[in-house]
C-alpha cells in the first residue's frame, strides 16, 4: 500500500494503525477501559484479540480467527434457503443482513437452547419470530343474487332462441338448395330419356356427368340428404334395394368372363374384386361384433336370473371365479416375465428360452426343425419347389392362442371384479389391496397467507454461535472465548496479577459485538478458562462501529502526529524493508 500511495498517487506522508487499537484508545480516554486489557473485535470478515500493556498494543500477543459477521449472514442465508427453497429469490443479501441484525442473539447455553426448540415448548414459541412476505389474497367471489341469476337465465334464453332461429334458417336454406338440386336432377333425367342413344355422350358432356348411373347416384344421394334434413325416417327396404342395385352397378365387371374383357377391364375387374372382398369382410366383422354383443347381453340376463334365484350362492360362485381367474392371471404374468420350470429338468432354477415360448413360437420352431432334418440328409434344396414356401405361410400365421388367453382372462377378471364391487361392499380388489399402486398426485390448493411466512426459530441463535464454534462452518480455529486465553499465553507473563488486570478490562468492539447476550456468553466462556475466583470484567464500546474512526481522527489531530508518520523521501531513502518494522505509538 505504501508503494501504491507514494509512487502512484504521490502522497507526502502516511501512517498506519489498527482499527481495534484506535477503538480501545478512544474508549480508554473516555474511561470505559484501563491501560492494561484486551480488545476483542469480531469484525465483518475476521475476529481479532489484541492485548494492551501500559496503553499500547502488544502485537506479538494478538490472536486472529477468520470468522466474522459476513459468515454469520451467509450461514443464515443458507439455512433459510434450505428451509424455504420456494422463497429462495426473497433471501437477498441485504434482507438477510437486516434479519440478522434485528433478530439474531447469542444464547447463554446453545445446547439447552436447541433442546428447548426440539421439545417445542412454549418458550420456544415465544422466541420464534415471523417474517411475513408480500402476499395479495385472491379475490373472494360472492354468490350471485337472485336478480343476477334471473338476469343470466334470461340472457341464456335469448341466446338459445337466437341460436335456434339461426339453425332453423340454415336448415330451411339447406332444404331449399337440396330441393332445387333435386328438381334439376329430375329435369336432367327427364331430358335424358328423350335423347337418342347416339346423342347421349354429347348431351352428358354438356351436363358435366359421365353416365346415367352417375346422375342416378347423385339423385339418390340428394334425396337421402333431403330426407335427412327434413327429419323423415328412412325406408329400410328401399335403402336395401338401392344398396343392392348400387352394389351391382359398382361391381359390374365381376360376373363377366375374362375372355370378353379388354386388358383395362381386367385390371378394373381385379380392383372391383379386391374392394368387394374388403367390403364383405367389414360387413362380416360388423355382424360378428353384433352377434357377440347379443351373446354378452344374453349371458348377463342369465347371470341376473341366477342372482335373483339365490343371491348367496351366486356371490359365493363369483368369489370363487375371481380367485381362480386372479391365480391364473398371476401365473401367466410370472411365466411371461421370468419363465417357469415346467419340464422338471432345470435344477438350478434358471429359465431357458424354450420355456418362455408360447404355442405359436414353439410351432414355428418345430416346423423349422422338421424342415432342417428332412433336408439335411443330402444337398440343401429347400425352396426349389413351390410347395416348400407353404412352410413360411404356416409360420406367418398368427397362432396366438396362448397370447390371447391372458388378455381374455384379464378382461374377465376385470368384469368379475367390477361385479363384486357392486354386489359386495366388503370386497377389496387385489390391485387396491397391494402396495405396488402408484401414489396419487397431490391435490393443488390455493396459496394462503401462511405459505408466505418465514419463521426464524433456532436459526436466531444458531448462526451467531459460529463466532464461538467456527468448526460448524468448516473453519478449524479457536472460538471467541478461547482466543482470549491464547492471547494471554502468547504474552508469556508469569505474573498472575498481570493476567487479572488483562481480564478485568476487556473491551468489545466491532459490528458483531452488538448481538444481544454477547457479553454474558463471553464472560461465561472466559470464566471456564480462568482459575476459580478470577476477576473478569467485559465492557462494550460506546459505539462499536464508529469508535475506530473516532479514535483514528483524535489520533491524527494530535500535535505530535507527524512523529508517527514517514514521508515519501524516507520511503525512497530507506526502502520498503524499513516499513516492515514500523510500529505506531498510540500514546502521543
Amino acid at each position: 500500500m505504501a508503494e501504491l500511495l507514494f509512487e502512484t498517487y504521490g502522497v507526502p506522508s502516511i501512517a498506519f494503525g489498527v482499527d481495534a487499537a484506535f477503538s480501545y484508545k478512544y474508549n480508554q480516554q473516555q474511561g470505559v477501559c484501563a491501560k492494561d486489557g484486551l480488545a476483542l473485535c469480531p469484525g465483518f470478515i475476521t475476529t481479532h484479540v489484541i492485548p494492551f500493556v501500559d496503553g499500547e498494543p502488544v502485537y506479538k500477543g494478538c490472536c486472529r480467527t477468520n470468522v466474522g459477521g459476513f459468515h454469520v449472514t451467509d450461514y443464515l442465508k443458507q439455512l433459510l434457503s434450505l428451509k424455504y427453497p420456494y422463497h429462495f429469490a426473497r433471501f437477498t443479501w441485504e434482507k438477510v443482513e437486516d434479519l440478522k441484525m434485528e433478530h439474531c442473539y447469542i444464547a447463554p447455553d446453545y445446547a439447552s437452547e436447541a433442546r428447548l426448540f426440539q421439545k417445542g415448548a412454549k418458550e420456544a414459541e415465544e422466541k420464534t419470530r415471523c417474517w411475513q412476505l408480500p402476499w395479495v389474497p385472491p379475490p373472494t367471489e360472492q354468490p350471485p343474487s337472485e336478480e343476477e341469476i334471473a338476469r343470466k337465465a334470461a340472457i341464456r334464453e335469448r341466446q338459445g332462441q337466437r341460436l335456434r332461429e339461426m339453425a332453423e334458417a340454415k336448415r330451411s336454406s339447406k332444404i331449399n338448395e337440396l330441393e332445387n338440386e333435386l328438381q334439376g336432377l329430375d329435369f336432367l333425367l327427364h331430358q335424358l330419356d328423350q335423347v337418342e342413344e347416339s346423342d347421349i355422350p354429347s348431351f352428358l358432356s354438356e351436363t358435366g356427368y359421365v353416365s346415367r348411373q352417375e346422375i342416378e347416384s347423385a339423385h339418390s344421394k340428394v334425396t337421402q340428404s333431403l330426407r335427412k334434413a327434413k327429419g323423415e325416417p328412412k325406408n329400410e327396404q328401399v335403402e336395401t334395394e338401392k344398396a343392392d342395385l348400387s352394389t351391382d352397378e359398382k361391381y359390374s365387371l365381376i360376373n363377366i368372363p375374362d375372355d370378353i374383357l379388354t386388358p383395362e377391364q381386367l385390371n378394373e375387374k381385379k380392383k372391383q374384386l379386391a374392394i368387394k372382398s374388403m367390403s364383405e369382410g367389414r360387413q362380416r366383422l360388423k355382424q360378428k361384433r353384433y352377434e357377440e354383443e347379443l351373446e354378452r347381453e344374453r349371458k348377463q340376463q342369465l347371470e341376473e336370473e341366477k342372482r335373483r334365484e339365490n343371491p348367496e350362492l351366486y356371490l359365493e360362485q363369483l368369489h370363487a371365479r375371481y380367485k381362480d381367474l386372479s391365480e391364473r392371471v398371476d401365473q401367466q404374468k410370472r411365466l411371461k416375465t421370468n419363465g417357469g420350470n415346467t419340464n422338471g429338468n432345470n435344477l438350478s432354477g434358471s429359465v431357458g428360452r424354450g420355456e418362455r415360448l408360447n404355442a405359436a413360437q414353439r410351432e414355428r420352431m418345430r416346423l423349422l426343425t422338421t424342415a432342417a432334418f428332412d433336408r439335411g440328409k443330402g444337398e440343401d434344396t429347400f425352396g426349389a419347389r413351390d410347395e416348400d414356401w407353404q412352410l413360411y405361410k404356416l409360420m406367418s400365421k398368427d397362432n396366438n392362442d396362448d397370447d390371447e388367453g391372458p388378455d381374455e382372462d384379464e378382461a374377465e377378471l376385470a368384469r368379475v371384479s367390477s361385479r363384486l364391487v357392486d354386489l359386495d361392499p366388503t370386497f377389496i380388489p387385489k390391485s387396491e389391496a397391494g402396495t405396488s399402486q402408484p401414489a396419487e398426485a397431490p391435490h393443488s390448493r390455493p396459496l394462503t397467507k401462511e405459505d408466505f411466512q418465514i419463521f426464524l426459530g433456532l436459526e436466531r441463535s444458531r448462526c451467531p454461535e459460529i463466532l464461538f464454534n467456527p468448526n460448524w462452518i468448516g473453519v478449524d480455529q479457536a472460538g471467541l472465548d478461547e482466543m482470549t486465553g491464547v492471547s494471554i499465553r502468547r504474552l508469556g507473563y508469569k505474573d498472575e496479577g498481570f493476567e487479572e488486570r488483562l481480564t478485568s478490562s476487556i473491551l468489545m468492539t466491532g459490528g458483531s459485538s452488538l448481538f444481544p447476550g454477547m457479553v454474558e456468553r463471553l464472560e461465561s466462556g472466559i470464566r471456564m478458562l480462568r482459575p476459580c475466583g478470577s476477576t473478569i470484567k467485559i465492557a462494550t464500546a460506546l459505539n462499536p462501529i464508529m469508535d475506530a474512526w473516532r479514535g483514528a481522527a483524535k489520533y491524527a489531530s494530535e500535535s505530535q502526529f507527524h512523529t508517527q508518520t514517514f514521508s515519501r523521501m524516507d520511503y525512497y531513502e530507506k526502502g520498503e524493508d524499513w516499513l516492515r518494522d514500523y510500529q505506531p505509538q498510540y500514546t502521543l
